[in-house]
């Protein structure tokens, strides 16, 4: 579990992006979220390489819901990856950041009217369209951007079912049994005001199964084959999402990229060529699997309480740490599992079990067991691979301030994130 550049220096601490990870807790303080630069940019490139050599045509944009910032946004730039958007606020943080508006495409199962209209004012190089009425309400602003409509394709992903959205209950759009996907694309095709790039699916998240994502692409071409022999349109681009697992725990295996992109180009060669349809330009939306081994969550142990239980599942030594539900409601949400490592004496055996909660008033876990060495108030500890839907999901929940985060790479260290104050927590009371 060194991911990334993490390593245990000289002192037998962990040390990540060449700075020494207790420097960083003293001199900036806990919870701190640490960005691993030099590991998230080498994952932008792992994906572009391994899809230029299978298929150049195809478009890789980060599903900027996973974690987002201006800093962020000017990595994937520089990376030249395109950029998802969800919402208002995360368009309105790529546009401050100075993101290219044409690599940038807005999503969401309801986007406002205000939020259509700030993306078709900034001129955003694609909308993901989810539904009937955003259709209508579409055509009120001109020049409307390229669409592309987002097919439910009835593909149960295994994975939790909060994060699957591909299924047939999927509240995500356009669905295949009840008409709606091909009633969304007479009606774009017979309005001008509409140019359509092509169809989009998502079949869920933290996906270890490739066989999956082989069905999704499988399902999507004979769909877009089928609206090919109805009313003759050939879709230039089918995006089958993202939703690639990252290695969470030593017992994680998650695929590879490079198998990811084989599997995709593959089974997207396959279908075509069982539906004689013509090869459209591959769109991907990796999120997670781009940003999350990048980061790591430092936390303060405050207190280590023996526990008198008789659950044997759970260890009876509590670690309560400074931080937890507010800065990652993971846990608590899907029963996300972590790996904790003790920052101090990072060479030691681990071996200890712990069980780690936060300092909220709910029983917050952080992780319900973790083995360290012998810990005690004041260690420093670090949660792994923290880099996705930890800070984006992040809350003032007890009227916590939210943490700071700091990008490392090289010995240095720059702050991309302000910790908040007590001063922010009451700014917009009145």
């Amino acid at each position: 579990m060194l991911l990334g550049t993490q390593k245990i220096n000289a002192q037998g601490r962990l040390e990540i992006g060449g700075c020494d990870a207790l420097e960083l807790a003293q001199q900036f303080g806990t919870p701190l979220y640490v960005l691993d630069e030099d590991a998230f940019r080498a994952r932008c490139r792992d994906y572009r390489a391994a899809f230029e050599q299978l298929k150049p045509d195809t478009e890789i944009v980060y599903a900027s819901k996973a974690a987002l910032n201006r800093a962020l946004c000017q990595i994937i730039d520089e990376e030249g990856l395109g950029l998802d958007v969800a919402s208002g606020g995360e368009l309105y943080t790529a546009l401050q950041a100075g993101f290219p508006p044409t690599r940038l495409h807005l999503h969401g199962v309801y986007k406002t009217d205000d939020e259509l209209q700030m993306a078709v004012e900034a001129g955003v190089g694609t909308i993901v369209v989810d539904n009937l009425e955003e259709l209508e309400r579409l055509k009120r602003f001109c020049p409307s951007p390229p669409i592309v409509l987002r097919i439910a394709p009835e593909v149960e992903a295994n994975t939790h079912p909060l994060i699957r959205t591909g299924q047939r209950d999927s509240k995500f759009g356009f669905h295949l049994l009840n008409g709606d996907a091909e009633r969304a694309v007479e009606r774009v095709l017979n309005d001008s005001a509409f140019v359509l790039r092509g169809f989009h699916c998502h079949i869920g998240s933290q996906i270890s199964d490739l066989s999956a994502f082989a069905a999704a692409t499988h399902a999507m071409v004979a769909f877009a084959q089928h609206m090919r022999e109805r009313y003759g349109y050939v879709a230039p681009l089918l995006n089958i999402g993202g939703g690639l697992a990252v290695c969470y725990t030593p017992e994680d295996q998650p695929p590879s990229v490079q198998e990811y992109a084989q599997t995709l180009v593959n089974a997207l060669r396959e279908a075509c060529q069982q539906h004689h349809y013509p090869e459209p330009a591959l769109g991907i939306e990796p999120g997670r699997s781009l940003i999350a081994e990048a980061g790591i969550t430092l936390y303060r142990v405050g207190a280590v309480k023996q526990v008198p239980h008789d659950n044997p599942n759970l260890p009876r030594e509590y670690i309560i740490v400074d931080g937890g539900v507010s800065d990652n409601p993971r846990p608590q949400m899907y029963g996300a599992r972590y790996t904790a490592v003790h920052v101090n004496r990072r060479a030691e055996p681990h071996d200890h079990p712990y069980r780690i909660l936060g300092k909220h008033c709910e029983t917050d876990p952080v992780i319900d067991c973790a083995l360290l060495p012998a810990t005690q108030l004041g260690d420093v500890i670090a949660v792994l691979t923290t880099g996705a839907y930890a800070y984006s999901m992040s809350s003032q929940y007890n009227r916590y301030p939210r943490p700071a985060m700091v990008a490392v790479r090289d010995g240095t260290v720059r702050v991309i994130v302000e910790r908040e104050t007590y001063a922010d927590v009451v700014r917009m009371d009145r």
